[in-house]
């Protein structure tokens, strides 16, 4: 027993585990067998039922392998009322698992509700994050944005689990921001920070840009200002690239005075002002149906007086603030548009090169230069807004009577300049005078006042007038002629965009607007179908069906194909319903079949013509062709289905009317039969296929039949 008990601290825990059994000893009897029932005697320690049994040194084997059989039964005697897995919850305390391993942080971090198929991981080379880049980028320029976040969330992290950088992800947030797929844009965003990458001000922007091509405005807006909220919590610094988008989300989404609160804080962190930061005041300049046209001009003279040449796009948007917009009050922008740069007050005092003060350590000095600044842009937003302020009427009086003297003096210019270029060509015997006539009238037209010169115009110009048509807008800048000189002064070279604006802008059936093909020839400025449909429309619109047509041999003489917008325009003066069928059996013999587009032009010009056997026949021509009606089609054929308001039939008999009950009848049955059109999510096109969510309705789908 001592060499027993000098081994017991040698052998630590497993002596616990253990039953120590006794060495035989010559002369003495062996330990007579225990009897069922009977539990072992004091000094002796049950084996474990999960343990081995350990053998002496000294003990012989046969007698270890009998005792531990013995044992064996009698622990299963004891365990009889023990149910499989109770134990477990008595020693197993650790119940919840964390992921915590670099393993586990490239999974995708997926929403509440979702579930997709597990995706083995891909064997072989793994591609590096930068091979990402470069590939959802070129996918992104194809206009494979859906394929591009298939690439990222299904190859990249599931496949082959590769941590991402940030440039993958800015770069995927720029491509949903152009197609404002804002929702999918911050969800990358949130995944991103919660990978533990810190965005930069390309990512911002990008977000700033997706709020700003949002197709619902409001949330944009919404989203941009929690962003900017946000990031002004962290005192984050951005730059003007950053800022121009922040811009660009007030322009499209709010107003004008949300830019020019953007555009304090663009100045007063010492950023300088260039023509872009210009271009977007003017964006939302246009958006002002009333006053936008004098708010551009006000925007143009703060520009100039800075300094700053305007470039093509900023030419184009004038254009297209005098196409859409109006001048507002006139007596307003007479004060403000005509007044002498001397008397203007309180004007912006920035110079592009003014920046944050270089001394360091005179920190009063750049305190108040910041001020300085800040004050200058509310004086400047003042004067945009001055409209809201009362006017005294001893200053009305006045300028109503120059209204009216303003308003006879180009009246009796124009009859003396026609009385005498009439009086030239009936008393003139060869073209030389005639020539002069053509000339002199040229020049007169010449010196009307351009409001883009940054020059005074003539003190004989006192007010405006209402300028209530864009060819009346776009005389105030110099019509044609003057418009293009200034923008050859600045060195913005006219593209497509700027003539197919100016074809919109001109007066019908003047000499401007015929003299537009040359011009473009002159500034070799390549034609396309756009402008000539621009043509076709501005004399569709007028009723002029044949004058429409014949721009069609010109189009093709430049080596270009009518599209469907063409004849959709082509549309608009088929007010009879000869015009209409024959204009789509021409389509027909084309080849082309026409759109909703086309239909909707028709049934537009029908209605107003109150022609319902014209209306008729051509929902029985997109029958025949197949072309499902849209929600703009279906709300045209419910106005002109319904009676008129006062409409009596016994009453009084109305030639219009005659048929609408036969017409009634065809398009109740026409719409049994034709099957509606729904509208697409603008985001459909752009979101990941759902494999897993695919094949478990397909799934469904299969078992319903064997459930029945």
């Amino acid at each position: 027993m001592r060499a027993v008990r000098l081994l017991l601290p040698s052998l630590g825990p497993l002596a616990s585990r253990c039953r120590w059994a006794a060495p035989e000893q010559p002369g003495k009897a062996s330990r007579p067998p225990r009897p069922p029932g009977q539990r072992p005697p004091l000094g002796w320690r049950p084996f474990s039922s999960s343990q081995a049994s350990c053998k002496l040194p000294g003990s012989h084997p046969r007698d270890t392998d009998a005792e531990a059989v013995g044992e064996e039964e009698d622990d299963d005697d004891d365990d009889e009322g023990v149910e499989f897995g109770t134990l477990s919850n008595k020693f197993s305390s650790r119940k919840y698992y964390h992921k915590t391993t670099s393993r586990f942080q490239n999974l995708k971090l997926q929403e509440e509700g979702e579930e997709e198929a597990e995706r083995k991981p891909r064997r072989g080379p793994r591609n590096t994050p930068y091979w990402y880049f470069l590939k959802c980028k070129a996918l992104i320029k194809d206009d494979k944005l859906a394929e591009a976040l298939e690439l990222f969330e299904v190859q990249m992290l599931k496949e082959e689990r590769v941590q991402p950088e940030e440039s993958n992800y800015t770069v995927l947030i720029g491509g949903c921001g152009r197609v404002g797929y804002v929702k999918k844009a911050f969800r990358l965003y949130n995944d991103m920070k919660k990978r533990g990458l810190t965005p930069t001000e390309a990512t911002y922007t990008a977000l700033f840009n997706a709020c700003a091509e949002s197709p619902w405005k409001d949330s944009g807006l919404q989203s941009a200002l929690k962003l900017r909220q946000q990031l002004k919590s962290k005192n984050e610094e951005l730059n003007l690239i950053t800022y121009h988008a922040l811009l660009k989300v007030c322009a499209l989404c709010a107003d004008l005075r949300m830019c020019f609160d953007v555009l304090k804080e663009i100045v007063h962190k010492g950023h300088v002002l260039t023509a872009e930061t210009f271009s977007f005041l003017l964006m939302s300049c246009v958006k002002d149906r009333e006053n936008g046209f004098r708010y551009a001009l006000q925007v143009w003279k703060q520009m100039t007086k800075l300094g700053i040449k305007a470039d093509s796009h900023i030419y184009n948007l004038m254009l297209r603030a005098a196409r859409d917009c109006g001048i507002g009050d006139p007596l307003v922008a007479s004060e403000l548009l005509l007044r002498p740069s001397n008397e203007t007050s309180s004007q912006l005092r920035l110079a592009p090169g003014r920046q944050k003060e270089k001394v360091k350590n005179q920190k009063k000095k750049k305190l108040e230069s910041a001020a300085a600044v800040q004050l200058d842009v509310e004086a400047m937003e003042k004067l945009f807004f001055q409209e809201s302020l009362g006017k005294p009427e001893e200053l009305i009086q006045p300028q109503n009577k120059d209204v009216t003297q303003a308003e006879t003096e180009p009246a009796a210019l124009d009859s003396i300049a026609h009385s005498r270029t009439g009086a030239l060509m009936r008393g003139g015997q060869n073209k030389m005078e005639q020539e002069q006539a053509r000339l002199s009238q040229k020049q007169h037209f010449c010196n009307l006042p351009n409001l883009l010169d940054s020059r005074m115009p003539d003190a004989a110009v006192v007010s405006l007038g209402t300028a209530a048509t864009p060819s009346d807008r776009l005389a105030l800048m110099g019509d044609v002629e003057g418009f293009l000189n200034k923008m050859k002064e600045d060195n913005a070279e006219p593209n497509i965009k700027t003539f197919t604006l100016l074809a919109e802008l001109v007066e019908p059936q003047s000499p401007s607007e015929s003299s537009l093909l040359a011009l473009l020839d002159e500034h070799k400025v390549k034609v396309d179908v756009t402008f000539f449909n621009t043509l076709i429309r501005n004399k569709s619109i007028r009723a002029d069906l044949e004058g429409a047509k014949s721009m069609l041999p010109a189009l093709v003489k430049r080596g270009l194909s009518p599209n469907l917008q063409t004849f959709c325009n082509l549309a608009i003066a088929c007010h009879r319903e000869k015009d209409g069928l024959q204009l789509l059996s021409d389509l027909k013999r084309s080849g082309v079949t026409p759109n909703k587009y086309i239909y909707s032009t028709l049934i537009a010009a029908a209605v107003r013509q109150l022609d319902y056997s014209y209306l008729t026949e051509i929902l029985r021509d997109m029958r025949n062709n197949q072309v499902p009606p849209n929600e703009v089609i279906i709300r045209q054929l419910e106005f002109a289905a319904q009676y008129p308001p006062k409409f009596d039939r016994y009453k009084s008999r109305n030639r219009y009317l005659e048929k609408i009950d036969g017409f009634r009848g065809y398009y109740y049955r026409w719409l049994k039969v034709m099957a509606g059109e729904e509208t697409p999510h603008p985001w459909e096109k752009y979101r990941t296929v759902k494999r897993a969510v695919a094949d478990e309705k397909e799934e469904a789908v299969q078992e319903q039949p064997g459930q029945k």
